[in-house]
């Protein structure tokens, strides 16, 4: 399917940054020499997801050096990215498999293969490295940008403190699809062991904004942690709006159909039909005021239709 949306932003050749130097292709590390946390900024999950590569190539282009403790820049997906090909740039999100909904122990240690899982094997060190990880995503619809992060008060301070984006959609209990790499290991447990896991949804893939606001939430989220001086003061904030994850729904079958078009932050009251999905399922509204998020603009069954949220 064609693009209905300008292509602001396009890929730029990355082969200049896989030597790395960690024995990762694509993953650089830099240390500083003095204690502080290790802060892991992530780009290109998903392979058409371009404003992450904006935001990690300034890192490196900018030469950003911490402060103290250690940064490292990771580039996921790069075979998917690859693949873009601007008369069908959403086909390249991912290979086989969604990178972001393989890192269990499950899937990491089990029997399939495929480039994701062979790429996810090859980052579990550097997942696990972090104490604090930053994991940067756009959206296929132009919607407002928004925070997704498991229902942890240290996820929910960082996010706040930073206060750009000024949406959360908080698990309370994972993400019902899967496991996305921000619940990978200590990341996923309420414990005392591990620090902050954020996705930053940026935007629409291609616009230009989008790779602006990954910028500056990926400097923003180095500031709060002491890794680099804040360039100016910070300007007032707009007021948080939070949002709970009820329900991820899947694509059953090949007759998936919302039953109006939907971008995303609409809403429904209890009971309210939603999409159907064949003749025998369907999709309704679990409460009033039920605000859907990300809903699907090419139905693929195995993969998610929309996420059924409300308002915290």
């Amino acid at each position: 399917m064609t693009s209905e949306l300008p292509l602001e932003v396009l890929p730029r050749d990355l082969s200049a940054y896989r030597a790395g130097n960690t024995g990762v292709d694509y993953v650089h590390r830099f240390a500083s020499g003095r204690p502080g946390p290790h802060l892991l900024v992530n780009a290109l999950t998903h392979g058409n997801e371009i404003c992450g590569m904006v935001a990690a190539t300034h890192l490196l282009d900018a030469g950003i050096r911490p402060l103290i403790g250690t940064l490292t820049v990771s580039f996921a997906h790069v075979e998917a990215y690859n693949a873009f090909n601007p008369d069908q740039p959403f086909d390249n999100r991912q290979v086989v498999h969604n990178l972001n909904r393989v890192w269990s122990d499950e899937w990491l240690d089990g029997p399939e293969d495929s480039p994701e899982l062979r790429r996810a094997r090859e980052l579990r060190p550097v997942i696990t490295a972090a104490d604090h990880i930053l994991d940067i995503h756009s959206t296929s619809q132009a919607v407002e940008p928004f925070w997704v992060y498991p229902a942890f008060e240290r996820n929910a301070a960082v996010a706040q403190a930073i206060g750009r984006p000024a949406v959360h959609l908080v698990m309370p209990n994972g993400l019902g699809s899967g496991t996305p790499l921000i619940q990978h290991g200590r990341h996923g447990q309420q414990d005392g062991t591990a620090g902050a896991a954020l996705v930053v949804e940026c935007g629409q893939h291609f616009a230009r904004s989008s790779a602006d606001l990954a910028t500056q939430v990926t400097l923003d989220f180095l500031a709060h942690f002491g890794l680099i001086e804040r360039t100016a003061a910070p300007s007032a904030l707009p007021a948080q709006r939070r949002f709970e994850l009820l329900q991820t729904r899947m694509v059953q079958t090949s007759e998936f159909r919302f039953v109006k078009p939907l971008l995303g932050f609409e809403t429904f009251q209890k009971g309210e039909l939603i999409a159907t999905d064949g003749s025998a399922e369907e999709v309704r509204s679990p409460c009033d005021g039920c605000t859907v998020f990300m809903p699907t603009r090419e139905p693929i069954v195995g993969r998610e239709a929309v996420y059924l949220t409300r308002a915290i």
